[in-house]
This record gives C-alpha cells, sequence and structure tokens, in this order.
C-alpha cells in the first residue's frame, strides 16, 4: 500500500477509535454521538432539487450553533447512508470549506461533493467506507445468502 495511503488509513483508525461502533450500527446514532462530541447539534436533510440537479450529492454546511448534512434524496437508502457518511467524515476531520484555510466562525462551512480529486474529498471518503466497514454495513442479501441478484437489488436499495 503506497505511504500517502496509508498514512491516511492511519489517520482514519484513530477517528475511528474516538468512535463506539461496537454496537448495533445506527445513522442517527452516530450523528447524536458526533453532536454530542462537538457541542452542537446535526440535521439531516435531502437535498434541494436543484442542487442534486447541479451534480452534487451530499453537502455539509456547519454553523457556529448546528451541523446541516444534506443528501441526495432521488438514489437508494444504502447509498444515502453513504453520502452522509461521507459528510460525517468530513466534520470528524475537521474539514473546512478550502483546502488549507482555518475557519474562524464568522463564516458557515460550506463543503459540497461532486468528485473526489481533493485531499479532504479522498479523506471523506475513506473514513465514511471504513465506518461501512467497522460497522459491519454493507449489501445484505435478499432472500439466500447465495442470491447474486437479491445481493444487488440490496446493494441498489430495492427491497
Amino acid at each position: 500500500m503506497p505511504y500517502r495511503q496509508l498514512s491516511l488509513r492511519r489517520r482514519c483508525e484513530a477517528i475511528l477509535g474516538q468512535l463506539d461502533l461496537a454496537e448495533r450500527f445506527c445513522l442517527e446514532g452516530l450523528c447524536t454521538k458526533i453532536a454530542e462530541q462537538r457541542g452542537r447539534p446535526i440535521r439531516l436533510h435531502p437535498l434541494p432539487r436543484e442542487a442534486a440537479e447541479s451534480g452534487v450529492c451530499g453537502l455539509w454546511v456547519g454553523t457556529a450553533t448546528t451541523d446541516y448534512v444534506f443528501y441526495e434524496a432521488q438514489t437508494s437508502p444504502l447509498h444515502q447512508e453513504h453520502i452522509v457518511l461521507h459528510e460525517l467524515g468530513h466534520i470528524l476531520f475537521g474539514h473546512h470549506s478550502l483546502e488549507g484555510e482555518e475557519a474562524d466562525g464568522a463564516a458557515p462551512v460550506v463543503l459540497g461533493r461532486t468528485n473526489y480529486t481533493t485531499r479532504q474529498e479522498q479523506e471523506a471518503e475513506m473514513l465514511a467506507s471504513m465506518i461501512r466497514t467497522r460497522a459491519g454495513l454493507g449489501p445484505r442479501p435478499n432472500g439466500s445468502s447465495g442470491d447474486p441478484l437479491g445481493r444487488l437489488g440490496s446493494a441498489m436499495g430495492v427491497r
């Protein structure tokens, strides 16, 4: 594994070590834990249609009093959950709206996701994936465990 990826994995592991993912995973419960650590609530909302149509699938708006996480509503529940985990990754990494710029609290932090080319996007995506893995999340088979079509349907949110 290249050094940069190993370093990122270690940083993600350090953040994961501060989260209690041993109990049955619940996205709302994770949001509550993070909100308690930060001393302000996290509110989840579907993205406005115009934002989703522009190509944004997730967005974090951090104000001095509340963190707002927006997710694409017109996608599978599994994808919605991953989008929220990605945005929580930004929160947990302490990202700001511009690479390397410190937020002074005067303006809200706004991060929208359209691709994964920046360091912050790669960090948030890796952490989201590692939370899913650590929590034992992933596609669950619909029907028998050997049914590939059921697994595909489950992964796409089809019930």
